[in-house]
């Protein structure tokens, strides 16, 4: 799930890069770029990844 907010957010940074976007200091592409970064390290590191064996089944 993680990967595909990352791949969602990587791809925002793209059309506000491509397109020339203006927008204010907050979300410019290179700070949306870099949350996405960090939610795909969030995924790779096991974060959210939302099956996790708790105990025996019998």
């Amino acid at each position: 799930m993680l990967a595909i907010v990352s791949a969602v957010l990587f791809f925002i940074a793209f059309l506000i890069n491509a397109a020339e976007i203006s927008t204010n200091d907050t979300f410019t592409s290179t700070n949306i770029m870099l949350i996405g970064l960090a939610v795909l390290a969030l995924h790779l590191a096991g974060v959210g990844g939302g099956w996790s064996p708790r105990g025996r089944r019998r």
